[in-house]
């Protein structure tokens, strides 16, 4: 009667059926109980099973129509209305506008939603959750064509959508709305997130952001930073876990804001880096310097109390801080990071400047440094530092350096930065060099145009490094989209990725768990052999080019 019927659940003393039962057209829940069965001599005669099919039809019906028709509530806003309008006439201006609303109606149409402008830039979306699954299916197919409207400039319009999604107040699915929004515009634009109560999807960022040439935000933000540094006696500055030179550059610059204000301040680092060691021994001992300049994890909370401001520096992950007990000890935190956001956030900060355009941590401080105060002195291993830090994670000013980039840069040179004393710092020695290029030799390209490879960092006290080199290296090679390099170290697989353009490697990585920014990123796998690590690194990458994220 019913061929897909299974008793196991019985068996296993369970007394509901584990799914719902169709029979002639209609639904039943199936509940049951297993007895043993006497005879009359008192001997077990077996078991003797009983069911209750209730017909549920009616109710699971009425449950798919709610579920159906929970309302989902989308904020729709344009990422670069600044850049399209410029320079254009107000009839020009007029007809560009009219071709985005189009294209915007054209794509909620089929939804059957409510839409409203409520800005010149943003759009209110209330949809039902049964429109979701054909939206998400096609990948939010309005961010890519509302490209196809493009300024006399020739600039293309990008927009961000923000969902909030679930069983929830519409007051609640307006503010996941928000928080969505503001997510997408931090990890860059052109891009969707939808945010639930389990979880945070997302859906497109391949297009590169537009640089900002305004610094008002800059300005903004560090008269923010210094009413916040004013209120308070001590600050604690704090990178990632295994520094880099941005990082460690960072700091310093925050370092030398917080000693021009008068305030007391400390570096958190506790295991300092190859990378870092040569520039952070022109501090030690240095009498231009305390002597608790750097103190590790466990010293700076000894010293957390009312009066302590944490500044968090190209790290946006509370996970990968340095020292994240400290995040939960200080109560007044602020976070500046060029990294793109993931889910993985620290929430509880009271400022926040995470600005994905840039092409470094030590780039934004330096602007900050002049808006901060004024004629504040930078000493000379100070601009080294900062300096250091744009060179490195721009690779030699090849990678994602904008004009501030250059002016930042330029700003640390007239501050006492010195080429090539940076240069020969960051020489590397001849094991790490000859591990460079072995990895190099061993790289296999895969899908004809990603290039991977493993670093053996044996003997080497920061493997993980080195894989970062040599993925920058391997990007030299023509016809290569993008590197990543794996290497194991105490225990843990890691991965350095790295594009130019066609890749967005900050969607890659954040498939396995990690993140980044758009052509520089990387990730961490733990409990997996070298080998499974690059097969579920492939797995992703053939993903990303059966969905078309790869130009």
């Amino acid at each position: 009667v019913v061929p897909r019927f299974s008793a196991r659940w019985l068996l296993e003393c369970r007394h509901e059926a584990p799914e719902l039962m169709e029979m002639r057209g209609r639904l039943y829940r199936v509940y049951g109980n297993l007895t043993q069965q006497a005879g009359g001599d008192g001997r077990e005669q077996g078991l003797l099973a009983t069911m209750y099919w209730i017909d549920v039809t009616d109710s699971e019906e009425i449950a798919r129509k709610y579920r159906a028709s929970r309302l989902n509530v989308a904020i729709i806003m344009m990422d670069n209305y600044e850049e399209l309008t410029k320079g254009t006439t107000d009839v020009a201006r007029s007809a560009m506008r009219a071709r985005i609303d189009r294209k915007i109606n054209d794509w909620t149409a089929s939804c059957h939603g409510l839409l409203r402008k409520y800005e010149r830039d943003r759009y209110l979306f209330v949809f039902e959750e049964q429109y979701y699954e054909k939206l998400a299916a096609e990948q939010f197919s309005l961010l890519n064509s509302v490209h196809e409207v493009v300024s006399t400039e020739g600039v293309p319009a990008t927009l961000s959508i923000g969902v909030g999604r679930g069983d929830a107040t519409l007051e609640e699915l307006f503010h996941n709305a928000t928080l969505s929004i503001d997510m997408a515009l931090s990890r860059g634009g052109d891009q969707a997130v939808i945010k639930s109560a389990e979880k945070i999807e997302y859906f497109g960022g391949k297009s590169q952001q537009a640089e900002k040439t305004t610094r008002v935000k800059a300005r903004v933000k560090a008269h923010a930073l210094r009413e916040l540094m004013e209120t308070k006696d001590r600050l604690l500055i704090m990178g990632h876990k295994l520094g880099d030179i941005d990082s460690f550059g960072a700091s310093v610059g925050i370092y030398r804001i917080a000693t021009a204000l008068n305030k007391k301040a400390h570096i958190v680092i506790n295991d300092v880096t190859s990378s870092v060691r040569p520039m952070m021994e022109r501090f030690v001992n240095n009498p231009d310097y305390p002597e608790d300049l750097f103190l590790n994890g466990e010293q700076a909370a000894e010293l957390v109390d009312a009066n302590t401001i944490l500044v968090v520096v190209d790290v946006n992950r509370p996970s990968i801080t340095d020292a994240p007990a400290l995040l939960k000890m200080v109560k007044t935190i602020v976070v500046l990071d060029h990294h793109r956001q993931s889910s993985e956030i620290i929430e509880n900060a009271v400022l926040s400047y995470v600005e994905p355009y840039a092409s470094s941590a030590c780039e934004m401080v330096a602007e900050v440094l002049q808006y901060i105060a004024d004629g504040i002195k930078m000493k000379s291993q100070e601009a080294d530092a900062m300096y250091a830090g744009i060179v490195i994670d721009t690779n030699n000013f090849t990678n994602q350096a904008g004009v501030r980039t250059f002016e930042a840069a330029a700003y640390l040179r007239r501050s006492g930065a010195d080429i090539t004393r940076v240069r020969k710092l960051f020489r590397d020695d001849m094991a790490e060099y000859k591990v460079k290029a072995k990895a190099v030799d061993k790289a296999e390209v895969f899908e004809g145009a990603f290039a991977i490879s493993e670093c053996q960092g044996e003997g080497i006290e920061n493997p993980t490094i080195i894989a970062a080199q040599t993925a920058n290296e391997l990007l030299g090679i023509r016809g290569i989209k993008a590197s990543v390099v794996l290497t194991e170290y105490q225990g843990v697989i890691y991965l350095s990725a790295r594009s130019i353009d066609e890749v967005n490697v900050q969607v890659m990585m954040e498939k396995l768990g990690g993140g980044g920014h758009r052509a520089i990123a990387g990730a961490q796998l733990r409990g997996v052999t070298m080998e499974e690590a690059k097969q579920r690194l492939k797995a992703v990458i053939t993903e990303m080019i059966e969905k078309g994220e790869v130009s």
